[in-house]
Protein backbone atom coordinates (compact mmCIF):
# COMPACT_ATOMS: atom_id res chain seq x y z
CA UNK A 1 0.00 0.00 0.00
CA UNK A 2 1.02 3.58 -0.81
CA UNK A 3 0.52 6.66 1.27
CA UNK A 4 -1.15 9.56 -1.10
CA UNK A 5 1.63 12.30 -0.94
CA UNK A 6 0.54 15.60 0.14
CA UNK A 7 -0.60 18.12 -2.36
CA UNK A 8 1.79 21.18 -3.21
CA UNK A 9 -1.04 23.55 -2.08
CA UNK A 10 -1.94 21.60 1.35
CA UNK A 11 -1.68 24.57 3.33
CA UNK A 12 -4.07 26.67 1.47
CA UNK A 13 -6.11 23.42 0.13
CA UNK A 14 -6.69 22.73 4.27
CA UNK A 15 -7.45 26.82 5.08
CA UNK A 16 -10.26 26.42 1.98
CA UNK A 17 -11.38 23.32 3.13
CA UNK A 18 -12.09 25.09 6.83
CA UNK A 19 -13.57 27.87 5.34
CA UNK A 20 -16.71 26.16 4.71
CA UNK A 21 -16.93 24.88 8.41
CA UNK A 22 -18.49 21.84 7.05
CA UNK A 23 -16.54 19.36 8.87
CA UNK A 24 -18.45 17.34 11.84
CA UNK A 25 -21.70 18.90 11.09
CA UNK A 26 -25.30 17.05 10.64
CA UNK A 27 -25.89 15.03 7.91
CA UNK A 28 -28.11 16.97 5.52
CA UNK A 29 -30.84 15.67 2.93
CA UNK A 30 -29.28 17.94 0.38
CA UNK A 31 -26.38 15.97 0.03
CA UNK A 32 -27.30 12.84 1.18
CA UNK A 33 -29.56 12.77 -2.17
CA UNK A 34 -26.80 13.77 -4.80
CA UNK A 35 -24.77 10.79 -3.32
CA UNK A 36 -28.34 8.64 -4.21
CA UNK A 37 -28.36 9.97 -7.28
CA UNK A 38 -25.15 9.09 -7.91
CA UNK A 39 -25.03 5.96 -6.37
CA UNK A 40 -27.77 4.86 -8.90
CA UNK A 41 -26.60 6.76 -11.87
CA UNK A 42 -23.35 5.06 -11.36
CA UNK A 43 -24.99 1.26 -10.66
CA UNK A 44 -22.84 1.59 -7.18
CA UNK A 45 -23.71 -0.02 -4.06
CA UNK A 46 -21.30 3.09 -2.37
CA UNK A 47 -21.57 6.59 -3.05
CA UNK A 48 -19.78 9.27 -0.95
CA UNK A 49 -19.32 13.36 -0.23
CA UNK A 50 -15.58 12.82 1.09
CA UNK A 51 -13.62 16.02 2.37
CA UNK A 52 -9.94 15.34 3.19
CA UNK A 53 -8.54 17.30 6.49
CA UNK A 54 -4.82 16.36 7.68
CA UNK A 55 -5.43 13.46 9.42
CA UNK A 56 -9.04 11.91 8.07
CA UNK A 57 -11.08 11.49 4.98
CA UNK A 58 -14.67 12.72 6.74
CA UNK A 59 -18.03 11.86 4.89
CA UNK A 60 -20.62 14.60 4.53
CA UNK A 61 -22.71 11.81 2.93
CA UNK A 62 -22.24 8.45 2.90
CA UNK A 63 -24.75 6.24 1.08
CA UNK A 64 -24.53 2.46 1.35
CA UNK A 65 -22.23 2.61 4.13
CA UNK A 66 -22.52 3.59 8.12
CA UNK A 67 -19.00 5.22 8.61
CA UNK A 68 -18.36 9.00 8.42
CA UNK A 69 -14.60 8.73 8.52
CA UNK A 70 -11.17 6.63 8.12
CA UNK A 71 -7.72 7.89 8.11
CA UNK A 72 -6.30 10.03 5.48
CA UNK A 73 -3.67 7.07 4.91
CA UNK A 74 -6.09 4.83 4.04
CA UNK A 75 -8.36 7.00 1.48
CA UNK A 76 -8.34 6.64 -2.39
CA UNK A 77 -9.94 9.78 -2.01
CA UNK A 78 -6.22 11.37 -1.13
CA UNK A 79 -5.37 10.12 -3.84
CA UNK A 80 -7.95 11.51 -6.26
CA UNK A 81 -7.39 15.08 -5.41
CA UNK A 82 -3.99 14.79 -6.46
CA UNK A 83 -5.49 15.51 -9.98
CA UNK A 84 -8.37 18.01 -9.22
CA UNK A 85 -8.98 18.05 -13.13
CA UNK A 86 -10.08 15.10 -13.90
CA UNK A 87 -11.89 12.10 -12.53
CA UNK A 88 -9.72 9.68 -9.99
CA UNK A 89 -10.64 5.88 -11.57
CA UNK A 90 -9.20 2.44 -10.20
CA UNK A 91 -10.62 -0.05 -11.75
CA UNK A 92 -9.54 -2.99 -9.63
CA UNK A 93 -7.69 -2.37 -6.35
CA UNK A 94 -6.35 -5.77 -6.17
CA UNK A 95 -4.16 -5.27 -8.73
CA UNK A 96 -3.07 -1.70 -8.34
CA UNK A 97 -0.21 -1.38 -5.94
CA UNK A 98 -1.09 1.87 -4.47
CA UNK A 99 -4.05 -0.33 -3.03
CA UNK A 100 -3.91 -4.11 -2.99
CA UNK A 101 -2.96 -4.47 0.79
CA UNK A 102 -4.56 -1.52 1.52
CA UNK A 103 -7.22 -2.34 4.48
CA UNK A 104 -10.26 -1.36 3.07
CA UNK A 105 -10.04 -2.87 -0.14
CA UNK A 106 -9.09 -6.60 1.80
CA UNK A 107 -11.69 -5.89 4.63
CA UNK A 108 -15.40 -4.29 4.66
CA UNK A 109 -16.49 -2.41 2.98
CA UNK A 110 -14.15 -3.84 -0.04
CA UNK A 111 -12.93 -1.32 -1.97
CA UNK A 112 -12.27 -2.69 -5.42
CA UNK A 113 -13.68 -0.31 -8.02
CA UNK A 114 -13.46 3.26 -7.09
CA UNK A 115 -14.12 6.60 -9.16
CA UNK A 116 -14.15 10.17 -8.09
CA UNK A 117 -14.62 13.59 -9.29
CA UNK A 118 -12.85 16.50 -7.24
CA UNK A 119 -14.65 18.97 -5.10
CA UNK A 120 -12.68 22.08 -6.34
CA UNK A 121 -13.46 25.29 -4.46
CA UNK A 122 -13.52 28.57 -6.94
CA UNK A 123 -9.90 29.45 -6.37
CA UNK A 124 -9.36 25.58 -7.46
CA UNK A 125 -8.38 24.00 -4.24
CA UNK A 126 -9.79 19.98 -4.20
CA UNK A 127 -11.05 19.75 -0.72
CA UNK A 128 -12.47 16.89 -1.38
CA UNK A 129 -14.63 14.22 -3.64
CA UNK A 130 -18.03 12.91 -4.86
CA UNK A 131 -16.62 9.20 -5.38
CA UNK A 132 -18.85 5.88 -6.20
CA UNK A 133 -17.29 2.08 -4.73
CA UNK A 134 -18.23 -0.90 -5.90
CA UNK A 135 -16.96 -4.01 -4.51
CA UNK A 136 -16.32 -5.65 -7.82
CA UNK A 137 -14.00 -4.94 -10.46
CA UNK A 138 -15.37 -2.69 -13.68
CA UNK A 139 -13.42 -1.48 -16.51
CA UNK A 140 -14.24 2.28 -16.03
CA UNK A 141 -17.82 4.19 -15.89
CA UNK A 142 -19.52 4.84 -19.43
CA UNK A 143 -19.39 8.96 -20.65
CA UNK A 144 -22.88 9.17 -19.29
CA UNK A 145 -22.06 8.39 -15.88
CA UNK A 146 -18.65 9.92 -15.95
CA UNK A 147 -19.92 13.43 -16.73
CA UNK A 148 -23.08 13.25 -14.59
CA UNK A 149 -20.52 12.31 -11.77
CA UNK A 150 -18.21 15.53 -12.95
CA UNK A 151 -21.99 17.26 -12.90
CA UNK A 152 -22.95 16.04 -9.32
CA UNK A 153 -19.64 17.04 -7.90
CA UNK A 154 -19.94 20.63 -9.25
CA UNK A 155 -23.52 20.57 -7.59
CA UNK A 156 -21.94 19.55 -4.15
CA UNK A 157 -19.39 22.78 -4.60
CA UNK A 158 -22.98 24.58 -5.12
CA UNK A 159 -24.38 23.78 -1.95
CA UNK A 160 -21.04 24.04 -0.04
CA UNK A 161 -20.37 27.77 -0.97
CA UNK A 162 -24.09 28.78 -0.58
CA UNK A 163 -23.21 27.35 3.03
CA UNK A 164 -20.53 29.69 3.38
CA UNK A 165 -22.16 32.93 1.91
CA UNK A 166 -25.28 32.12 4.49
CA UNK A 167 -22.84 31.50 6.88
CA UNK A 168 -20.68 34.71 6.09
CA UNK A 169 -24.39 36.61 5.97
CA UNK A 170 -25.21 35.36 8.96
CA UNK A 171 -22.27 36.80 10.97
CA UNK A 172 -22.27 40.13 8.77
CA UNK A 173 -26.10 40.51 10.55
CA UNK A 174 -25.02 39.46 13.55
CA UNK A 175 -22.34 42.56 13.30
CA UNK A 176 -24.49 44.94 12.31
CA UNK A 177 -27.15 43.95 15.25
CA UNK A 178 -24.40 44.67 17.25
CA UNK A 179 -23.41 47.70 16.30
CA UNK A 180 -27.44 48.64 16.00
CA UNK A 181 -27.71 47.84 19.70
CA UNK A 182 -24.13 49.68 20.43
CA UNK A 183 -25.37 52.78 18.51
CA UNK A 184 -28.91 53.10 20.19
CA UNK A 185 -27.31 52.70 23.83
CA UNK A 186 -25.21 55.55 22.77
CA UNK A 187 -27.75 57.45 21.55
CA UNK A 188 -30.16 56.80 23.99
CA UNK A 189 -27.19 57.75 26.73
CA UNK A 190 -26.72 61.03 24.63
CA UNK A 191 -30.35 61.93 24.73
CA UNK A 192 -30.53 61.19 28.18
CA UNK A 193 -27.75 63.25 29.05
CA UNK A 194 -28.62 66.21 27.07
CA UNK A 195 -32.12 66.63 28.67
CA UNK A 196 -30.25 68.04 32.09
CA UNK A 197 -28.12 71.00 30.54
CA UNK A 198 -31.51 72.14 28.37
CA UNK A 199 -33.67 72.05 31.08
CA UNK A 200 -31.07 74.07 32.97
CA UNK A 201 -31.07 76.57 30.24
CA UNK A 202 -34.62 76.93 30.26
CA UNK A 203 -34.76 77.57 34.27
CA UNK A 204 -32.15 79.97 33.82
CA UNK A 205 -33.93 82.19 31.36
CA UNK A 206 -37.01 82.33 33.26
CA UNK A 207 -34.91 83.23 36.52
CA UNK A 208 -33.30 86.07 33.87
CA UNK A 209 -36.86 86.95 33.10
CA UNK A 210 -38.22 87.38 36.42
CA UNK A 211 -35.72 89.78 37.44
CA UNK A 212 -36.06 91.86 33.98
CA UNK A 213 -39.98 91.60 34.52
CA UNK A 214 -40.27 94.70 35.54
CA UNK A 215 -37.99 96.34 32.64
CA UNK A 216 -39.03 98.01 29.58
CA UNK A 217 -36.32 96.66 27.18
CA UNK A 218 -38.32 94.53 25.52
CA UNK A 219 -36.06 93.49 22.67
CA UNK A 220 -33.86 91.33 25.89
CA UNK A 221 -37.42 89.63 26.42
CA UNK A 222 -37.87 88.75 23.08
CA UNK A 223 -34.63 87.08 23.51
CA UNK A 224 -34.82 85.26 26.45
CA UNK A 225 -38.53 84.45 25.24
CA UNK A 226 -36.70 83.07 22.01
CA UNK A 227 -34.06 81.06 24.12
CA UNK A 228 -37.47 79.71 26.37
CA UNK A 229 -38.96 78.50 22.90
CA UNK A 230 -35.90 76.84 21.54
CA UNK A 231 -35.15 75.53 24.87
CA UNK A 232 -38.33 73.49 24.91
CA UNK A 233 -38.63 72.55 21.17
CA UNK A 234 -34.83 71.38 21.72
CA UNK A 235 -36.26 69.00 24.97
CA UNK A 236 -39.25 68.06 22.58
CA UNK A 237 -36.95 66.74 20.26
CA UNK A 238 -34.55 65.23 22.65
CA UNK A 239 -37.58 63.28 24.38
CA UNK A 240 -38.64 61.81 20.91
CA UNK A 241 -35.41 61.10 19.57
CA UNK A 242 -35.09 59.12 22.90
CA UNK A 243 -38.40 57.55 22.57
CA UNK A 244 -36.59 56.64 18.69
CA UNK A 245 -33.97 55.39 20.64
CA UNK A 246 -35.94 52.64 22.66
CA UNK A 247 -38.08 51.10 19.75
CA UNK A 248 -35.67 48.43 19.18
CA UNK A 249 -35.29 47.45 22.72
CA UNK A 250 -39.31 47.34 23.23
CA UNK A 251 -40.07 43.40 24.71
CA UNK A 252 -42.68 42.34 22.98
CA UNK A 253 -45.07 41.41 25.90
CA UNK A 254 -48.52 40.04 24.10
CA UNK A 255 -51.11 40.94 26.25
CA UNK A 256 -55.00 41.23 25.86
CA UNK A 257 -56.28 44.92 25.62
CA UNK A 258 -59.28 46.43 23.81
CA UNK A 259 -58.43 48.70 21.44
CA UNK A 260 -60.95 51.03 22.05
CA UNK A 261 -60.22 51.55 25.37
CA UNK A 262 -57.09 51.77 24.75
CA UNK A 263 -57.65 54.73 22.11
CA UNK A 264 -59.48 56.61 25.05
CA UNK A 265 -56.46 55.88 26.95
CA UNK A 266 -54.53 57.82 24.93
CA UNK A 267 -56.42 60.62 24.15
CA UNK A 268 -56.82 61.35 28.16
CA UNK A 269 -53.40 60.73 29.12
CA UNK A 270 -52.37 63.10 25.84
CA UNK A 271 -54.84 65.88 26.91
CA UNK A 272 -56.55 65.51 23.41
CA UNK A 273 -59.97 64.83 25.06
CA UNK A 274 -61.31 68.05 23.72
CA UNK A 275 -59.70 68.35 20.92
CA UNK A 276 -59.42 65.68 18.85
CA UNK A 277 -63.21 64.32 17.72
CA UNK A 278 -62.24 60.60 17.24
CA UNK A 279 -64.69 58.07 15.72
CA UNK A 280 -63.38 54.40 16.28
CA UNK A 281 -66.97 53.27 16.64
CA UNK A 282 -66.94 50.05 14.90
CA UNK A 283 -63.85 49.62 16.46
CA UNK A 284 -64.32 46.75 19.46
CA UNK A 285 -62.59 44.06 19.51
CA UNK A 286 -60.09 43.05 22.02
CA UNK A 287 -57.02 41.99 20.72
CA UNK A 288 -53.72 40.51 21.94
CA UNK A 289 -50.67 42.03 20.89
CA UNK A 290 -47.82 44.28 21.97
CA UNK A 291 -49.98 47.12 23.57
CA UNK A 292 -46.93 49.37 24.62
CA UNK A 293 -46.01 49.36 20.33
CA UNK A 294 -49.70 49.82 19.84
CA UNK A 295 -50.14 53.39 22.17
CA UNK A 296 -46.63 54.75 20.69
CA UNK A 297 -47.67 54.10 17.34
CA UNK A 298 -51.28 55.88 18.18
CA UNK A 299 -49.86 58.26 20.18
CA UNK A 300 -47.57 59.83 17.57
CA UNK A 301 -50.44 59.47 14.46
CA UNK A 302 -52.69 61.84 16.98
CA UNK A 303 -50.38 64.13 18.39
CA UNK A 304 -49.08 64.94 14.44
CA UNK A 305 -52.74 65.30 13.56
CA UNK A 306 -53.74 67.58 16.19
CA UNK A 307 -50.41 69.75 15.97
CA UNK A 308 -50.86 70.44 12.12
CA UNK A 309 -54.44 70.26 12.25
CA UNK A 310 -55.81 73.56 10.18
CA UNK A 311 -59.47 73.18 10.87
CA UNK A 312 -61.69 74.44 13.86
CA UNK A 313 -62.12 71.17 14.77
CA UNK A 314 -59.77 67.79 14.53
CA UNK A 315 -61.60 64.89 13.20
CA UNK A 316 -59.96 61.78 13.25
CA UNK A 317 -61.38 58.28 11.65
CA UNK A 318 -59.88 55.10 12.66
CA UNK A 319 -60.72 51.93 10.89
CA UNK A 320 -59.60 48.35 11.76
CA UNK A 321 -59.42 44.47 10.47
CA UNK A 322 -57.68 41.67 10.79
CA UNK A 323 -56.75 38.02 9.17
CA UNK A 324 -55.18 35.32 10.48
CA UNK A 325 -51.69 36.29 9.80
CA UNK A 326 -52.00 40.48 9.43
CA UNK A 327 -53.92 43.54 11.08
CA UNK A 328 -54.92 46.42 9.12
CA UNK A 329 -55.30 50.02 10.26
CA UNK A 330 -56.53 52.82 8.28
CA UNK A 331 -55.66 55.77 10.18
CA UNK A 332 -57.50 59.11 8.52
CA UNK A 333 -57.53 62.96 9.51
CA UNK A 334 -59.19 66.10 8.52
CA UNK A 335 -55.88 68.23 8.62
CA UNK A 336 -53.81 69.61 5.32
CA UNK A 337 -52.44 66.61 4.31
CA UNK A 338 -49.35 66.27 2.73
CA UNK A 339 -48.16 66.72 -1.01
CA UNK A 340 -47.34 63.85 -3.38
CA UNK A 341 -43.59 65.06 -3.74
CA UNK A 342 -42.89 64.56 0.28
CA UNK A 343 -44.54 60.96 1.25
CA UNK A 344 -41.52 58.74 0.32
CA UNK A 345 -39.94 61.38 2.82
CA UNK A 346 -41.85 62.07 5.57
CA UNK A 347 -40.99 58.53 7.27
CA UNK A 348 -37.14 58.99 7.47
CA UNK A 349 -35.82 60.99 10.71
CA UNK A 350 -35.05 64.58 10.98
CA UNK A 351 -37.33 64.91 7.44
CA UNK A 352 -39.61 67.86 8.23
CA UNK A 353 -42.34 69.48 6.05
CA UNK A 354 -42.85 73.88 6.00
CA UNK A 355 -45.43 74.64 8.21
CA UNK A 356 -45.98 78.17 9.62
CA UNK A 357 -47.46 77.97 12.87
CA UNK A 358 -45.71 74.92 14.50
CA UNK A 359 -41.77 73.48 13.99
CA UNK A 360 -41.67 69.75 13.38
CA UNK A 361 -39.02 67.62 14.80
CA UNK A 362 -39.17 65.08 12.12
CA UNK A 363 -38.79 62.09 14.75
CA UNK A 364 -42.24 60.92 15.38
CA UNK A 365 -43.35 59.69 12.15
CA UNK A 366 -39.87 57.64 11.38
CA UNK A 367 -40.33 56.26 15.33
CA UNK A 368 -44.23 55.08 13.41
CA UNK A 369 -42.69 53.24 10.74
CA UNK A 370 -39.96 52.02 12.99
CA UNK A 371 -42.27 50.17 15.03
CA UNK A 372 -44.24 49.26 12.51
CA UNK A 373 -41.09 47.33 10.86
CA UNK A 374 -40.67 45.90 13.76
CA UNK A 375 -43.66 44.51 14.29
CA UNK A 376 -43.65 42.56 10.70
CA UNK A 377 -45.76 44.95 9.23
CA UNK A 378 -45.33 47.76 6.92
CA UNK A 379 -46.52 51.63 6.27
CA UNK A 380 -47.74 54.15 3.52
CA UNK A 381 -49.34 57.35 3.30
CA UNK A 382 -52.30 57.46 0.07
CA UNK A 383 -54.94 59.99 -0.31
CA UNK A 384 -57.71 59.51 1.72
CA UNK A 385 -60.33 56.95 0.15
CA UNK A 386 -63.35 59.59 0.15
CA UNK A 387 -61.55 62.46 -1.38
CA UNK A 388 -61.53 64.73 1.30
CA UNK A 389 -58.59 66.46 2.56
CA UNK A 390 -55.75 65.13 4.96
CA UNK A 391 -53.70 61.96 5.63
CA UNK A 392 -54.31 58.63 5.04
CA UNK A 393 -52.18 56.28 6.52
CA UNK A 394 -52.55 52.79 6.20
CA UNK A 395 -50.34 49.81 8.04
CA UNK A 396 -50.57 46.80 8.40
CA UNK A 397 -48.74 44.55 11.45
CA UNK A 398 -48.08 40.75 11.89
CA UNK A 399 -50.38 39.03 13.91
CA UNK A 400 -48.83 38.28 17.58
CA UNK A 401 -49.71 34.28 16.79
CA UNK A 402 -46.60 34.96 13.51
CA UNK A 403 -44.56 37.54 16.25
CA UNK A 404 -44.65 35.24 19.04
CA UNK A 405 -42.60 32.26 16.10
CA UNK A 406 -40.35 34.80 15.25
CA UNK A 407 -39.66 36.16 18.90
CA UNK A 408 -36.17 34.71 19.40
CA UNK A 409 -35.29 36.63 16.66
CA UNK A 410 -34.17 40.41 16.20
CA UNK A 411 -37.36 41.94 15.98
Amino acid sequence: MKKAPLPQNEEKRIEALKSFNILDTLPEEAYDNITKIAAQICDAPIALVSLIDPDRQWFKSAYGIEVTETSRDLAFCAHSILEPDSLFIVPDATKDERFRDNPLTKNDPGVIFYAGAPLNTNEGYPIGTLCVIDNKPRKSLSEGQKESLKALSQQVMRLLELRKKNDILEQANKEITRLNDELSHFAYRLTHDLKTPIRGINSLAEFIKEDFEESSNYKVMELIDLISSKTIYMESMIEQLLQYTKVTNIDLNFEKFNLKSMFADILKNCDLENKIKLNFSDITQTITHSKISFIQIFQNLLTNSHKFCDESQCNVVIKFSKTDEFLKFVYMDNGPGILQAYRDKIFLIFETLENDNYQSTGIGLATVKSIVSRLGGDISLTDRPDGEKGVCFVFTIRSSTYLKNIKGRNY
